[in-house]
């Protein structure tokens, strides 16, 4: 069985955006017990990942090692249609991933302790995302 909705975040820019709670949401609708939920982002300039929930300083330290990997406004880029950082954000994409997938027990994400599913916002300006949540069991 298969369960699919979509869940849309507005960012404040540059930031994360933990969306652990709206996939919980999918996953109880679903009525999927055991199995996979694949969270996937439909753009190019964000990524997800799975990371600390409980102090914000690592998601701090990972936009701080994000900023060595992708500098906004290197003159070596030319894709820059959108502003500084238009080639970075796309950069950090590919380095961090568009997809997580998390297994699901009882009903549950079968998350470990200090996990959270985050929506990681690359541009300097707020978007709307839009991430389609599969519950596969």
């Amino acid at each position: 069985m298969a369960y699919q909705r979509m869940i849309e975040i507005r960012t404040r820019g540059r930031s994360t955006h933990d969306i652990t709670e709206a996939v919980r949401a999918v996953l109880e609708t679903s009525g999927i017990e055991t199995g996979i939920a694949q969270i996937f982002v439909q753009h190019t300039s964000c990524s997800l990942m799975l990371t600390e929930n409980a102090d914000a300083a690592v998601r701090h330290d990972l936009e701080t090692l994000a900023r060595r990997w992708a500098p906004d406004g290197d003159a070596a880029y030319r894709h820059d249609y959108e502003g500084d950082d238009d080639m970075a954000a796309h950069a950090r994409s590919v380095l961090t991933g568009s997809s997580v997938s998390v297994p699901v027990g009882n009903g549950r994400l079968l998350l470990g302790t200090w996990q959270g599913i985050f929506l990681w916002e690359h541009r300097a300006q707020a978007h709307t995302r839009c991430c389609v949540v599969t519950v596969i069991g």
